[in-house]
């Protein structure tokens, strides 16, 4: 498993509330959409990260992590695994502190490096079945 129980929850709770959620757009049928409105429940601020850069959860979007304007702790990956290696990239060279990779994104490469470059990083998990465990 990409990422122990004491990862997850430091990632939740000790790395900070700003979540930029990479995939995120306002089709309310993507799982994003949901796990998002489950992130900002529990506190966080939900950051769109998305091609078309559309204000959704009432948080201004934006077409790439390298856009933001300001610090990003956690990068949350909605993408296909064969393009999440390079968010992951991008998540390190913005400086965050963690990446998430959702369920049924795995990129063992990019796990390493991500690793390597010092954050912390889950894999193949969700955020939003998590944080209701922590209590």
């Amino acid at each position: 498993m990409y990422g122990d129980q004491e990862t997850v929850r430091r990632i939740l709770t000790e790395l900070g509330d700003t979540w930029a959620v990479v995939g995120l757009s306002n089709n309310r049928d993507r799982a994003a959409y949901g796990v998002a409105a489950v992130l900002k429940r529990f506190g966080k601020r939900v950051v769109p990260i998305h091609p078309k850069a559309e204000t959704v959860h009432g948080e201004q979007g934006y077409a790439s992590l390298s856009d933001v304007p300001f610090r990003i702790d956690v990068v949350d990956v909605f993408v296909n695994s064969a393009l999440a290696g390079r968010v992951a990239d991008d998540a390190v060279a913005a400086g965050a502190r963690a990446v998430w990779f959702q369920l049924g994104v795995v990129d063992e490469a990019a796990y390493d490096r991500t690793r390597a470059a010092g954050l912390d990083m889950v894999m193949n998990r969700c955020p939003a079945i998590e944080i209701p465990k922590l209590g």
